[in-house]
């Protein structure tokens, strides 16, 4: 311990500590959190929300012994979600109709009862390196 810190000013730091930890848990959660409900119908001046599609790379597609379809996209460093690979359940299997393993895709995702369920998915051109993207 430093000079000058008592005992209680250690347990801040550790308090402070914990807190930051569990921030940064709510945030990494809330990547995949459910789409804002939609605004009011018929109010004037309401905000239309755009749907917000994350780019990645189709890395595998699995089928599990219990039915579930497993897909495995690894997003690009610039998403800002601190887990590069993430896996998704896939509810209708044909949102992967013609999607080969590779390919470079924009998807949406929400978080069904603590799983990453994918909601949609397309195929788009790569995003190059220092080459703006969409």
């Amino acid at each position: 311990m430093k000079a000058g810190i008592g005992v209680a000013g250690a347990f801040g730091h550790v308090a402070k500590l914990v807190a930051t930890a569990s921030l940064c848990g709510a945030l990494a959660a809330n990547a995949v959190a459910a789409p804002p409900a939609p605004a009011a119908a018929g109010g004037t001046g309401a905000a239309t929300v755009e749907p917000v599609y994350t780019r990645a790379r189709l890395v595998s597609v699995d089928k599990e012994s219990d039915g579930r379809i497993l897909v495995r996209l690894k997003l690009l460093p610039r998403s800002k979600i601190p887990f590069s690979t993430l896996t998704f359940v896939v509810r209708d299997k044909a949102l992967l109709a013609d999607i080969p393993e590779g390919a470079w895709v924009k998807f949406q995702a929400r978080s069904e009862d603590g799983v990453n369920v994918l909601t949609s998915i397309h195929v788009v051109e790569e995003c190059r390196r220092f080459q703006p993207c969409d």
